[in-house]
């Protein structure tokens, strides 16, 4: 009997997703990740739908972090349309959501849509903050709904006071609120003024139970040039060189030369990775990408359009 989307997705137990390198099976409460890529899938079974995506609820954010990319026009999408949305990638073959903006927690009926996804879909709910509005009422409603929590965190002590502008004690006290939540993971943008940092991070990381540490090279964004050379060759010795017990990722669009990834989708499409939804009901490739696409009605007609304007 031929392998369908729409048998492979015929299970209790996790969600699959089909594409030409085999069957991946993946399980949102615990993270686990399995290819089955002796799958041989018919072409016509591909999902249509990239393995993640992450959509910016809202622009609206109280820091005024200086490497930030998010747009600085006021928006927020409506939650009947995230939900909508949510929806038509959980069909196509999505396997995870992340929510970001801005601050997500900024958007009113936050905690409603990610308990709605979690509900509605098989996906995977995560969310990336900067963790200062995280509340004991928050964490409560959130509980059961998020399966991982990116917390924004450039530096210990006078570092991150000066980049974020709030007081550190405080939010490592908010972290705590959030380690009651699920699991979570500090992303950690690196430049001149942070990479000195990454030992302390790191000893915070493991102190505060975070089970790992994703590093975001900084971009050229907002008039600022983006990481120095000297800064990527220093964290690209860091990584190299430290044993560590944390885990530790990088963002692949930015990986320095020499440092290791793990690929086991080799020459897949990007739009078939990731897609970036913002604020403005925009569909882009990724949340730095000016080439986009207005999602009308179906997110999925304008991933169609987005792939004949990237692949041109």
């Amino acid at each position: 009997m031929p392998i369908t989307l729409e048998r492979a997705q015929n299970t209790s137990l996790g969600k699959v997703r089909l594409s030409r390198f085999g069957a991946h099976w993946f399980d949102r409460s615990t993270g686990l990740n399995i290819l089955l890529d002796e799958v041989a899938v018919p072409r016509a079974s591909w999902s249509r739908a990239p393995r993640y995506a992450s959509i910016a609820l809202t622009n609206a954010c109280e820091l005024r972090c200086p490497f930030c990319y998010a747009p600085k026009v006021p928006a927020r999408l409506e939650s009947d349309a995230v939900l909508s949305w949510a929806i038509e990638l959980d069909h196509a073959g999505t396997l995870g959501i992340g929510f970001g903006g801005g601050e997500p927690t900024a958007h009113p009926e936050f905690a409603l849509i990610c308990s709605e996804v979690a509900r509605r879909t098989r996906m995977a709910v995560t969310f990336t903050t900067h963790g200062h509005r995280m509340t004991s009422g928050l964490a409560d409603a959130l509980r059961g709904s998020v399966h991982f929590i990116r917390v924004s965190m450039d530096g210990c002590g006078a570092t991150y006071e000066r980049l974020r502008g709030r007081s550190f004690s405080e939010f490592a006290r908010r972290v705590e609120t959030i380690a009651t939540i699920a699991p979570f993971g500090f992303n950690v943008v690196v430049n001149d003024e942070t990479v000195h940092e990454l030992d302390a991070i790191e000893v915070f990381a493991a102190e505060v139970g975070a089970s790992e540490v994703l590093f975001l090279p900084e971009q050229p964004v907002g008039g600022r040039p983006g990481i120095s050379a000297r800064a990527c060759e220093r964290l690209t010795e860091w990584i190299l060189s430290r044993p560590t017990q944390m885990r530790l990722a990088i963002s692949e669009a930015t990986v320095p030369d020499g440092v290791p990834i793990a690929q086991p989708f080799a020459g897949e499409a990007a739009l078939d990775a990731h897609v970036h939804l913002d604020a403005q009901g925009i569909l882009r490739p990724h949340a730095y990408a000016q080439e986009g696409v207005p999602i009308a009605t179906s997110v999925i007609d304008a991933l169609d359009q987005l792939r004949s304007v990237v692949e041109k």
